[in-house]
Order: structure tokens, then sequence, then C-alpha cells
């Protein structure tokens, strides 16, 4: 399973504690949404930093697997449609 599944399912999760616990304490709920995201921002950041850290290097591990194929394929025939062809000779 990717990284950034279980990073989101635990951020949301958070955030929607945090949120419920302090609508249900009588605060407004824009008040109540701002103060859970940013609870849910820095305990996140503070107490999971391995599960981010993975996330990133999943990304990254990405990016540069979509630029090597880019790279690799920029010699190979072009496989555009004639209206994306004519377009980029514009």
């Amino acid at each position: 399973m990717p990284a950034w599944i279980p990073y989101t399912l635990l951020r949301l999760a958070l955030f929607g504690a945090v949120f419920a616990i302090l609508y249900l304490l009588g605060l407004h709920y824009l008040l109540a949404a701002a103060v859970a995201a940013i609870v849910g921002l820095t305990v996140s950041y503070i107490f999971f930093p391995r599960l981010r850290n993975r996330v990133s290097e999943e990304f990254a591990a990405s990016r540069e697997a979509a630029r090597a194929k880019a790279e690799q394929g920029a010699g190979a025939a072009d496989d555009r449609g004639v209206d994306e062809r004519a377009e980029d000779a514009d």
C-alpha cells in the first residue's frame, strides 16, 4: 500500500476528532475547523515524521521514474496526435 494512504487517513482522522471535540464544546464551526487544521498539521509534523518521510520518498521516486521515462522516450517516435503536433508547431 502506498504510504500516502495511511498518512492521509491518519491526518483526516486527527482533524475530524479535534474538530468534533471543539465543535461539541461550543466553538463556532469555522473556528473549530481552523484550530483543528492547525492542530492536525502540527501533531502530524511532530509525531509522524517517518510516515511523512516515506510519503515524500515515494513521491520523489515517482518523479524520478517519470523523468527517466520522459528522457528515454525523447528520442522515440512521436506518438502525439495530429492536433497536438499542429498546436506545438505554432
